[in-house]
């Protein structure tokens, strides 16, 4: 059969348009919806792992840009778009997605080394020790109330009793501090602490920037330090965050700010 030219031209131009119309997933008052805007937002969703690519989840994004679209639409024909907290929330956004771009740029060039998260580790490990603590104490004002509690434990007050007094939220727990290592403390109250044994109190006041501490050594424990592989990614994050902050810190630095 051979078509006649206006026939054919017909045909030609329904051949071109194809793949045009295949690119677009619907179109809105006549503005369009790429696929690939879906494709984008796919990418997105698996990414962060809220769902699986899929007729379903493809489905449930078509509409979603849809109704987005509807609305934008009715949003610029009340002019909202020109409203100046408007304007103002606009470029805030736009401020936060080009610096969350930079960052996420540095954080690509500027990965964390498994050598220094093993580092990282290994600092913490020595300071946790190879001891937790499990301490109760009596935090008071001055050094004469420390004294004179000290006197009535020696004569058989509940220690636990006495702590209800305590300044700090421990009061309310007897004074009690749950298991925790040195570290955990300032120098003064670890040094006091480690050189006691098992259901002593210290004899005298122990003094640190908080004020006058009694305190009583309940027992210890081997300490329990997470094994490195199961810390090793929220290691490399902290150090990653690390690395941000200085990032932020050297910038604001060479900047002229009047």
């Amino acid at each position: 059969m051979i078509l006649k030219p206006a026939r054919l031209m017909f045909a030609l131009l329904a051949i071109a348009a194809a793949p045009a119309f295949a690119q677009n997933v619907a179109t809105v008052n006549g503005k369009p919806i790429p696929a690939s805007k879906v494709d984008q937002v796919v990418k997105q969703v698996v990414a962060q792992g809220k769902g699986t690519d899929g007729p379903q989840l493809r489905d449930a994004i078509k509409k979603d840009l849809i109704g987005r679209e509807v609305l934008i639409q009715e949003a610029d024909k009340q002019g909202m778009g020109n409203r100046a907290d408007v304007k103002a929330a606009l470029d805030n956004a736009r401020q936060s997605i080009i610096i969350n771009a930079m960052l996420a740029d540095y954080v690509k060039k500027n990965p964390v080394k498994d050598a220094d998260i093993k580092a990282e580790y290994d600092k913490y490990k020595a300071q946790v020790g190879t001891t937790e603590y499990h301490a109760r104490h009596i935090l008071v004002k001055t050094e004469d109330e420390a004294k004179a509690i000290i006197v009535k434990l020696k004569g058989g007050a509940k220690f636990e009793e006495l702590a209800k007094g305590s300044l700090d939220g421990s009061a309310a727990n007897g004074g009690d501090l749950d298991w925790a290592s040195p570290a955990s403390y300032v120098p003064e109250f670890s040094k006091a602490m480690v050189a006691l044994k098992k259901g002593e109190i210290t004899q005298m006041p122990v003094q640190s920037q908080f004020g006058f501490h009694v305190i009583k050594l309940e027992d210890t424990r081997a300490a329990k330090v997470p094994a490195f592989e199961e810390v090793k990614q929220q290691v490399a994050e902290q150090l990653q965050q690390r690395k941000l902050a200085t990032f932020r810190e050297e910038l604001m630095k060479k900047a002229k700010i009047q």
